[in-house]
């Protein structure tokens, strides 16, 4: 068995994480679930090295890479994190694995692969932390353009939409633009996953897959025994958005910002 923890402060998506392992992975045991840094630091102070850690980068307390500083450890760790595609691509190239919160099983099951190898064949595990913890910090103050406007067809004519001017992004038949005023515009994007890359994402935010939501455009929150979400926003031609219960400790932390 190898013996995991989980470095995650938020209960549910930790739980959601040790779920995940015990469905794919016979071979895991989940010791010890730690949500904080000062806990982490506690813990691994009293404790010996784990064969798998699982860490979120962001924790209410600090950084995680912290934890990783102050202990050499030898065994795989992988990081779980809400940013966005282009932030990870650094750790990427940097050696280290990382999840994309919520957690995809397939994600999850290929890096628990590369840890058997590596736990199988006693590879070295590349990380360099403190070159983590920079790449994180121009990862966190990286200035992006992000689009400040849409091109969409209206009748015969072309028309610019301000994103300012932009409730929510919805997955119908097409996409669509909802704007604050009304309208309803047809698209030219293929998928959302391309409207999020050239959107701000402290703006805006993929409750589910058809709907990506401005965070200026939320009315209410309800929510539900079964820990999902639903949203309503101040336009009136646009349903309640459903936000998943996987999903809705990261939208609560979004809104927290």
């Amino acid at each position: 068995m190898y013996r995991t923890v989980i470095i995650e402060d938020e209960s549910l998506i930790a739980k959601e994480l040790q779920y995940k392992l015990s469905e794919l992975a016979k071979d895991i045991e989940v010791i010890q679930i730690l949500p904080s840094l000062k806990k982490s630091i506690n813990w691994f102070d009293e404790n010996p090295e784990p064969d798998i850690i699982f860490a979120d980068i962001q924790l209410s307390d600090g950084i995680s890479f912290e934890i990783f500083r102050k202990f050499d450890f030898k065994c795989p760790v992988i990081f779980t994190t809400a940013y966005d595609e282009y932030a990870l691509q650094a750790f990427k190239v940097n050696g280290t694995d990382y999840l994309l919160k919520p957690v995809d099983m397939e994600e999850l099951q290929r890096a628990l692969n590369k840890c058997r190898l590596i736990l199988n064949t006693r590879s070295e595990y590349p990380k360099d932390f403190n070159n983590l913890m920079e790449l994180f910090s121009k990862v966190q103050s990286k200035t992006i353009n992000y689009k400040e406007k849409f091109i969409v067809q209206h009748r015969k004519q072309w028309l610019p939409v301000l994103v300012k001017d932009i409730a929510c992004f919805r997955r119908d038949s097409l996409n669509f633009i909802y704007t604050f005023s009304g309208g309803r515009f047809v698209l030219d994007f293929a998928t959302l996953e391309e409207v999020e890359e050239v959107i701000d994402p402290k703006i805006f935010f993929r409750a589910n897959r058809q709907t990506i939501i401005n965070v200026a455009a939320i009315q209410s929150i309800t929510p539900f025994e079964n820990q999902k979400l639903s949203v309503k926003l101040i336009v009136s031609n646009v349903q309640e958005v459903d936000v998943s219960r996987e999903k809705a400790p990261i939208f609560k932390k979004w809104l927290d910002r």
